[in-house]
Parts: C-alpha cells; sequence; structure tokens
C-alpha cells in the first residue's frame, strides 16, 4: 500500500524559510521520480517540481525556480522541498505525489503571513 506522509509545514514569515518532507512507503521508493504539488485556497492544485529517482535531476515550474529545492534521501524513502525567500502566494497545502501510483498524502500547510 503506497504511503506517503509530508511534514514541515507551519507559519512563516514573508522572507523566510522552510523544508518539507515527503516519507514514502509501499514501493520501491529509490526507483521512483518524485514531485512536489501545491494547492492554494480556492485554486486547483498545481506542480511544483520534480526529481528524478536518483536525486541527479530536477525541473519546477516557472513560478517557483530559484526559490525551491528538491532533494531526496533514497536510504531513508524520503524527499525534501527548500523553500526561501517565502512569499504570500506561496500559502498552499504542499503535496508530494508519486505519478505512477494514485494515492496522495494528507498535504501539509504552509502559511505565509506577517
Amino acid at each position: 500500500q503506497v504511503q506517503l506522509v509530508e511534514s514541515g509545514g507551519g507559519l512563516v514569515q514573508p522572507g523566510g524559510s522552510l523544508t518539507l518532507s515527503c516519507v514514502a512507503s509501499g514501493f520501491v521508493f529509490s526507483n521512483r521520480a518524485m514531485s512536489w504539488y501545491r494547492q492554494a485556497p480556492n485554486k486547483e492544485r498545481e506542480f511544483v517540481g520534480v526529481i528524478s529517482s536518483d536525486g541527479g535531476v530536477a525541473d519546477y515550474a516557472d513560478s517557483v525556480k530559484d526559490r525551491f529545492t528538491i532533494s531526496r534521501d533514497n536510504t531513508k524513502n524520503t524527499m525534501y522541498l527548500r523553500i526561501n525567500s517565502l512569499k504570500y502566494e506561496d500559502t498552499a497545502v504542499y503535496y508530494c505525489h508519486c505519478s505512477d501510483f494514485v494515492s496522495w498524502g494528507q498535504g501539509t500547510q504552509v502559511t505565509v503571513s506577517s
């Protein structure tokens, strides 16, 4: 059974930084590319970025390039999302996902507020 558990969200001031984590189980994590998505209030879920199975390549949505960094530790079945220079518009629930499966985690809430 595929499980994805996100954590690390919280309330952060504009300009701050945050690192989100996603722990995966139920599949061979090191064989799969992984992605981050986010859903802001009253908006559709949107793609944030993707990382290759070995962590060597990552790609990002244009809206978050230069501020977001995806990494992974295959020994821990964990993927990370480092967010720098947080903006109000980064407020959203952040989800990790593997496109080979239909499962989604519960997400982790990031709120940017002064």
